[in-house]
């Protein structure tokens, strides 16, 4: 599934009408990140990219709603889990938010940032090469 974020309810609404009017299914979910909706990967590149489009148009349209609702509507959090198991909530700028999430899925940003989060409380004091060496003698 392809998963596109939103971060107002309207917008996503609007996104999830005009997909669906080109029959399109679409899973809907909400977290504390913002609003989600989930389509099919296995779509025409036609119709795909057309969805890319509007979405495009439709990010930039939250972009300037942002800036006319002022700065906590300009954020955005990722959550992710201490090596502990406890779950932190990081706030950041909903630009970098949506540049994270058109390269990486949510999923694996919250891996980064876990794997960020171990390694800072955990450091190894092994050198990459180290590292890549063991790797390649368990492979």
């Amino acid at each position: 599934m392809f998963e596109y974020i939103f971060f107002d309810e309207f917008l996503r609404d609007r996104f999830v009408s005009h997909a669906r009017e080109r029959g399109v299914d679409c899973v809907i979910s909400d977290d504390p990140l913002g609003h989600t909706v989930a389509i099919p990967e296995e779509l025409q590149e036609e119709l795909l990219a057309e969805l890319e489009r509007h979405y495009d148009m439709l990010e930039q349209e939250q972009i300037a709603l942002s800036r006319n609702q002022g700065d906590l509507k300009s954020l955005a959090g990722i959550s992710f889990s201490l090596p502990d198991g406890e779950s932190r909530m990081l706030s950041m700028q909903i630009e970098m938010a949506n540049r994270l999430l058109a390269s990486f899925s949510l999923e694996e940003i919250q891996q980064l940032f876990s794997d960020v989060a171990r390694s800072a409380l955990h450091p190894s004091e092994e050198h990459l090469c180290c590292v890549l060496r063991k790797k390649d003698q368990r492979d």
